[in-house]
């Protein structure tokens, strides 16, 4: 069944494209949500008279990817995560994570457009990651993973004393056998 649809859907079109898709999810989904209108002459007539702001619509879409584009491929994102010694992380960086810091910078972008390469990170280092734009659109992230500075353990004072004392302390009061 051929329907136009009213607003972008996701993984189906944008708002004034023609899909073709199962009748039942038009008829179920899409009809009463007012997600899409059936394919038909009045609806057509419709469509086009609200074409010149749909094509506004995604004209400003376009531009508005372009910034963020450039706002992105400018940026370097810090992560600190916990290591052990040989760099691989105790946890793991995902598209979650990313997204998180990303929102933190005024970037906001869902997860699911966020591509790490194997899916998650798993080790110490740089990356570059895929974030998908709107259309065709990508900007390429880099991403530092790195781990949290250890203080250096210096000698307590108290500790070497306190436990020679006592074993001086114990071997004095123990009783001797003779």
């Amino acid at each position: 069944m051929k329907v136009i649809l009213n607003t972008d859907v996701p993984n189906l079109g944008e708002e004034g494209d023609i899909r073709e898709v199962k009748r039942g999810y038009a008829r179920n989904f899409l009809v009463p949500r007012m997600l899409a209108m059936p394919y038909n002459k009045q609806s057509m007539a419709e469509i086009d008279s609200r074409r010149a702001a749909i094509e506004k619509r995604k004209e400003t879409k376009k531009q508005q990817a372009a910034s963020m584009k450039e706002r992105i491929e400018g940026l370097l994102v810090n992560l600190t995560m916990p290591a052990g010694d040989n760099g691989r992380l105790f946890g793991a960086v995902t598209s979650a994570t990313i997204a998180d810091e990303l929102a933190k910078l005024d970037l906001a972008t869902e997860r699911k457009r966020i591509e790490i390469p194997e899916h998650t990170i798993k080790a110490s280092g740089n990356y570059r990651v895929k974030i998908r734009l709107y259309g065709n659109e990508e900007a390429s992230l880099r991403v530092a993973v790195n781990q949290p500075v250890k203080a250096e353990d210096g000698p307590v004072a108290d500790a070497p004393a306190t436990s020679e004392a006592a074993t001086e302390a114990g071997a004095s009061e123990a009783p001797t056998e003779g």
